[in-house]
């Protein structure tokens, strides 16, 4: 009972701190002035069909990108890979993994999670000022953020975690390094346990700035005789911090069908703030489909847009059981974001609850 009141009142002092900045609508004028935008991608093909819009909802390992409290419903074991052709048509991918695991007796520790993202853009040309055409070879720039998660079951009704994550970009002469962290609780009540809230906290960290041989060159400095290797310096950008306020509602039809209707609010600190809706219909669960629509401040006036997506998204999952007496299941799980310019974002995924 001590906890459940301890967890009540944070609950309430975050929600005093956090709502007014709901009030205040984002920062638009600071928009593009944060680094390490990778880190508002979704790289899971299941909650990016509902457009993002299930931070109350989310469960097992995809939860530790929205709401990490949610990897607290991890039943034993689950392990999850999902590749992201991001921005058809620009030849870049990003490639996800990770597991979650039930520690303690009866899971009575919590769970444990690791998340890996690692983003690619293809072999880039070199080029100079002296060779603008390049022709001296290419270079591979390289995005990846490290998560490790915890999270646990307080009582019946509430679930948190925190996330710390280790953000990495490189390329071969020059690199960044940081980290950030993530935290969230969810609150679950109603009869049927069919209605939800969540609020997550994300990427909060360290400002980081670039450091590297890629800086330097060779040159003169007034009273030297000789050429002196020269350091360019390297400004901190700040990590785009966000709030997401959530509920969602599932809709019980007898016992083989289920439709969840979901939304977020999500309130950020570099650019403007952004209204997610999703639904998901569940056929005897074993057959989930999936829509949603995310929406930016502004973004019906051109000259005010600041993101590629249109708001659409879709999905859906096909779960194949593998053994029923103990709940070991195999999913697929595919997802779509329209987006203008480029021809959408396609994210495949595989996972295995154990």
């Amino acid at each position: 009972m001590k906890k459940f009141i301890k967890i009540i009142s944070i609950a309430i002092v975050a929600s005093y701190i956090f709502i007014p900045c709901m009030v205040k609508a984002g920062n638009k004028d600071r928009a593009g002035s944060a680094g390490a935008s990778q880190l508002l991608i979704n790289p899971w093909a299941k909650s990016s069909g509902m457009g993002n819009s299930n931070t109350a909802s989310i469960r097992g390992l995809e939860a530790s990108f929205l709401n990490v409290a949610g990897t607290a419903f991890t039943k034993k074991s689950e392990f999850m890979f999902a590749h992201t052709i991001y921005l058809k048509g620009a030849d870049v991918n990003i490639n996800s993994f990770g597991f979650t695991q039930k520690v303690g007796k009866e899971g009575a520790g919590g769970v444990l999670g690791l998340s890996i993202m690692n983003m690619s853009f293809g072999d880039l040309m070199i080029t100079t000022t002296e060779l603008p055409e390049g022709g001296i070879g290419t270079f591979s720039p390289s995005l990846m953020n490290i998560g490790i998660s915890y999270a646990k079951a307080f009582s019946n009704s509430i679930f948190g975690g925190i996330n710390v994550k280790i953000i990495s970009e490189s390329i071969s002469d020059v690199k960044g390094q940081g980290v950030a962290i993530d935290a969230g609780i969810q609150y679950v009540t109603g009869e049927a346990e069919n209605i939800k809230f969540g609020i997550s906290l994300k990427n909060v960290g360290t400002p980081i700035k670039y450091t590297g041989d890629g800086l330097t060159f060779r040159g003169y400095v007034p009273g030297a005789a000789n050429a002196m290797t020269i350091s360019h310096r390297s400004s901190f950008y700040e990590l785009p911090s966000l709030l997401n306020i959530g509920g969602a509602y599932d809709f019980n039809f007898k016992e083989s069908y289920k439709l969840t209707l979901a939304g977020n609010f999500t309130s950020n600190s570099f650019t403007k703030d952004i209204f997610c809706g999703g639904l998901e219909f569940a056929l005897k669960d074993l057959f989930f489909l999936r829509a949603g629509y995310t929406y930016e401040m502004g973004q019906e006036k051109i000259e005010e847009k600041t993101t590629i997506f249109t708001g659409p998204t879709a999905g859906f999952t096909v779960k194949v059981p593998l053994n029923k007496e103990n709940g070991t299941h195999f999913d697929l799980d595919y997802s779509y974001r329209a987006t203008n310019p480029f021809t959408g974002c396609h994210s495949i995924g595989a996972r295995i609850n154990l």
